[in-house]
């Protein structure tokens, strides 16, 4: 069986060790510019350093350029890219077709290239045509079903990377351009306001309305934590959680769960997880879990009536008084505890200030009192901030160690890892120590001692009856020398795959629009080069963007309210009150959003 890597999410530094810690395989994360998401970046100096922890343990780095880019830009970028691949960075998630170019050229190192989600990869020729032109990665659309997954892998070689948790992107990856048409922020240049998670509503053209004021544009949250033998079955070999935005306790909490699922199968990297919390997905935020676009069904992937975290059903209202609540529940609940209540129109969240448990259940006494409307029996009541287990998380001392072992001589020891580098130190001694029986428990108990560094000792063999007299400070000394010594091996003989040398293929299309968000010289350069023609630039430079095609999603609001077979003219209307024309393609099951 192939092994499988388990692919964490970095904000920053302190996120990409605790999903290290945690058990990632690989982690992602932004640079200085040119991510995706642009309020995630760190310096080159940052990702050195992790870089170095990660491949200690055989973790894998992999950097976000995966904006589309002006021609100075693209310039820039490429020398981001060069001091990426001077720190030994595994792989760059690229959309820009610019540094397609770059790389054609050989005007970057062979860097290994992934083609990012955002170079809308839905389909077999799509993913053909980058295992064709040499990449080495592609990663998939979340909205692929299973059997879309195994055609794929069937019909390709390439590796096949998916998201199995986090937030849904409601319009195709790459092909979202409502951001950028409401408010002059691109989804394309890392800058995705969100437009999809703000209040809609649904009206004809005659001006009746079927929903109003509600999130007609936020799906529920990805979770296939069920289904993972299904899809390494289906040729998935990379495993992503989404989340670059998210906390540092959503990276522990998250990537340990998948960590815990992932157990029994082989991996890529190394190392043991020493774990001192019990992981729980549904404590993390989350606006409702949801596994419909696995099996091509969507009846279960929204959530009109709230875009924020929900988190974990506690239970339901029994009773409500003026200064407390009666709630039946099984669960622990603490004082600070961040409560929301769902009903089918609107939602309201309060802290708890007081809980007393009685015979009946649990009394509540809310920091405000939710409006009558809320209070109804049987209402079901979540908890989307659980304080007791987030101090948990922040408090958590979870660590990844590499198991090594010592080999002791008379004249020296050695010290190996489950890979087989090693480090020698050679011992100055002035005797053999007289109680030889007593020497070696000191020496045990050194080198057993491994503190702070990423090592646990498996094992310590002595190779001598005469062990030298050493002072247990100079032990200590000798321990921490040989493991910085051991450390500088690894990280020395840690190879970074090279790209191969890029070729040129046929381009899927023969002819796009502005969809190929072609946003500098280099990139319509690929694209020719490809046999396809560039007849228009990037949405982000076009002047008029009258009629344009906003979004295409596998959401649908006229199934949704209406149903399929429904002909009335449908529009979205944000809150300023600016229509939107909705087209839908029944055969292909899509909605597209376009400009008015």
């Amino acid at each position: 069986m192939e092994k499988l890597e388990l692919l964490a999410p970095a904000k920053d530094y302190n996120c990409a060790i605790s999903a290290i810690n945690s058990g990632a395989d690989a982690i992602y994360i932004g640079t200085i510019s040119f991510g995706a998401r642009k309020n995630a970046s760190n310096s080159i100096e940052a990702i050195e350093k992790i870089i170095n922890y990660a491949h200690l343990f055989n973790v894998k780095v992999y950097v976000t350029l995966n904006t589309i880019l002006n021609d100075k830009e693209l310039e820039e970028c490429k020398t981001i890219i060069k001091k990426l691949y001077e720190i030994k960075t595994d792989a760059i998630i690229i959309q820009d077709f610019g540094i397609l170019t770059l790389a054609y050229k050989n005007e970057i190192p062979p860097i290994i290239l992934h083609a990012s989600t955002q170079c809308d990869n839905r389909t077999i020729e799509k993913i053909k045509f980058f295992e064709d032109i040499g990449l080495k990665r592609a990663v998939l659309a979340r909205e692929l079903p299973l059997n879309k997954i195994e055609e794929i892998k069937k019909n390709t070689n390439i590796e096949l990377e998916h998201f199995i948790h986090g937030a849904l992107c409601v319009c195709y990856s790459g092909q979202c351009y409502l951001s950028e048409y409401i408010g002059k922020r691109s989804a394309n240049r890392g800058e995705c306001a969100q437009a999809c998670r703000k209040r809609y509503s649904l009206v004809t053209k005659n001006g009746k309305y079927i929903a109003k004021n509600k999130y007609l544009l936020s799906l529920k949250d990805n979770n296939l934590s069920k289904h993972i033998d299904k899809l390494i079955k289906a040729g998935i070999t990379s495993f992503k959680i989404e989340g670059r935005l998210k906390d540092e306790n959503y990276v522990k909490n998250v990537t340990l769960y998948y960590n815990n699922l992932f157990k029994k199968y082989p991996r890529t990297s190394h190392g043991k997880i020493i774990e001192d919390f019990e992981p729980n997905l549904e404590k993390s935020f989350n606006r409702g879990f949801c596994d419909e676009y696995l099996f091509n069904k969507k009846d279960n992937i929204y959530n009109f009536i709230t875009p924020k975290s929900i988190g974990e059903l506690i239970g339901t209202i029994d009773k409500n008084y003026e200064n407390y609540l009666l709630i039946k529940t099984n669960k622990e609940i603490n004082p600070q505890d961040g409560l929301i209540i769902l009903t089918e129109n609107d939602s309201t969240g309060f802290l708890v200030n007081k809980i007393e448990k009685t015979k009946s259940g649990v009394k509540i006494y809310p920091n405000k009192r939710p409006d009558n409307a809320f209070l109804k029996t049987n209402t079901k009541i979540y908890r989307n901030s659980d304080g007791k287990f987030n101090n948990i998380l922040k408090n958590s001392k979870t660590i990844r160690k590499l198991e090594i072992s010592f080999i002791v001589f008379q004249n020296e020891i050695i010290v190996k890892d489950i890979n087989n580098n090693k480090a020698t130190l050679k011992l100055n001694f002035k005797e053999i120590a007289k109680n030889q029986e007593k020497i070696k428990e000191s020496y045990i108990k050194s080198l057993s001692k491994t503190g702070d560094s990423p090592y646990i000792t498996k094992k310590i063999e002595f190779k001598t009856n005469e062990l030298p007299f050493l002072p247990i400070s100079e032990i200590n000394e000798i321990r921490r020398e040989i493991l910085n010594e051991l450390t500088e091996k690894i990280l020395k003989n840690y190879r970074v795959k090279k790209q191969k040398k890029l070729n040129i293929t046929d381009y899927p299309i023969r002819q796009g629009d502005y969809k190929l968000n072609v946003h500098n010289k280099k990139a319509k350069e690929f694209y020719e080069l490809s046999n396809c023609e560039v007849i228009e630039d990037s949405f982000e430079s076009l002047t008029n963007r009258k009629n344009k095609e906003l979004m295409t999603t596998k959401h649908c609001l006229k199934r949704a309210f209406l149903g399929c077979k429904n002909t009335e003219e449908l529009y979205l209307e944000d809150e300023k009150n600016i229509k939107y024309p909705l087209i839908f393609d029944c055969k292909n099951c899509e909605m597209k959003i376009f400009s008015p």
